[in-house]
């Protein structure tokens, strides 16, 4: 067997646990000698709280921390080992694998502490996994640890809005306004395409420079809600990312006079989030049940009435289309509205993950109606609400931005 690197012999330690050690001390020449470092050593029973077999004291014991002894996964009711737990995966790995890691120590070991306590609550790294687990946990939270939760689920909401609210309101304003121009300069809303053509007379054949008499600006006065924009949300567990990406994008509309915003999240029943989207977004979520079935239809038949002018109306409807009600009316209803002038949109998945799980057959089905079904991370659905705005074919659109469902 040829000798591995130290190096090499430290990382599938970690990887393997104390199991491993006697057979990649062979492994690396290294006979008899630790292959872990004192702060390896935390790393080390840090992974193994979660990760190991069953047993020992883990989080809830004593230990004496050396790597000889057998890793367990014991995560008891300890807050003193939970803390210093939380404090050593925070130092030791960066925040994507943080999230992660807490994320796995909620699913896989029932680590509920971490959100029933507020001293814990409060080290653990905000994220939208987070965020998701206490939204579908929303019940069980006790009053003490409320507020803790409120702020750490803001400051995701926070860090989200600031992301994509520039880029959202830059397409809507943009897109919606470019049709009058505007004695106002702005050097992002100029207009070269006229500023160029109108002054062509004046180019200068020696200097070889184009020479403006007059600058034109296009018009970035907000028209009220001349376009209604409805987000149709499955709220479905599998859904969680996309359900939280998808409420606070219509917030953001929301704050746009421009728009006419409707919010709708539903799985068996509907409810109608439009209200509290225009004015707290973090109420907004904890008003949102994660889990149940999922009635597609319903939701649509509680849309339609919204839609008062097809030509002038996106409708957005974020689902895996995994559908418990009735699919075939479900098809019609959307085909119906595709056929009436509506911009309509299904959104497999609007998160940051990978491709999405969808029902592949309804997904087809649609786009033979000329539907475009495909996931979007949100930096990418500034792009689409810009391309339907502008009266772009959303299938080519939906072609370039991601997954998209052939109708073939």
């Amino acid at each position: 067997m040829t000798t591995m690197d130290p190096e090499q012999v430290r990382r599938w330690r970690l990887i393997l646990g104390a199991s491993a050690e006697q057979k990649l001390q062979g492994a690396g020449g290294l006979q008899g000698r630790p292959l872990l470092s004192d702060e390896d050593l935390l790393m080390d029973e840090a992974l193994a709280a979660i990760y190991e077999g069953e047993g020992g004291a883990g989080l809830s014991g004593q230990g004496n921390g050396h790597a000889s002894r057998s890793r367990s996964a014991g995560l008891g009711a300890s807050s003193p080992k939970l803390a210093k737990w939380l404090g050593d995966v925070r130092h030791f790995f960066p925040p994507d694998v943080v999230s992660v890691i807490q994320a796995d120590a909620v699913e896989r070991k029932g680590l509920t502490q971490l959100l029933f306590e507020p001293e814990l609550l409060s080290q653990v790294k905000p994220d939208i996994g987070m965020v998701a687990t206490l939204m579908s946990l929303r019940g069980q939270i006790p009053e003490r640890t409320k507020e803790t939760a409120r702020a750490l689920v803001r400051e995701v909401v926070d860090d989200i809005m600031k992301r994509l609210e520039q880029d959202l309101t830059r397409a809507v304003t943009g897109s919606l306004n470019r049709r009058q121009h505007s004695p106002l300069p702005s050097l992002s809303g100029l207009d070269w395409g006229a500023t160029i053509r109108k002054n062509l007379k004046h180019y200068d054949q020696e200097r070889r420079l184009l020479i403006p008499e007059k600058v034109y600006f296009f018009d970035r006065a907000r028209k009220s809600k001349e376009w209604t924009v409805i987000l149709d949300i499955d709220q479905s567990g599998s859904m969680a990312s996309s359900v939280i990406y998808a409420s606070l994008v219509g917030s953001i509309f929301a704050s746009m006079p421009s728009l006419e915003t409707k919010v709708v999240a539903f799985d068996t029943e509907v409810v109608d989030l439009s209200e509290q989207c225009a004015h707290d977004p973090v109420d907004m979520l904890f008003g949102i049940q994660l889990g149940g079935g999922t009635d597609i239809n319903k939701s649509l038949q509680y849309c339609e009435p919204f839609i008062t002018e097809p030509k002038k109306s996106i409708f957005i409807l974020v689902s895996d289309l995994y559908e418990g009600g009735n699919r075939t009316e479900m098809i019609r209803r959307l085909k119906e509205m595709h056929e009436s002038g509506v911009k309509t949109v299904c959104l497999l998945a609007l998160s940051d993950d990978g491709v999405p799980s969808y029902d592949e057959s309804v997904a087809k089905k649609l786009a033979q109606y000329g539907i475009p079904c495909f996931g979007c991370t949100p930096d990418k659905l500034a792009e689409l609400i810009e391309g339907a705005l502008r009266g772009m074919d959303l299938q080519k659109l939906a072609d370039r931005m991601g997954q998209s469902a052939k109708g073939n």
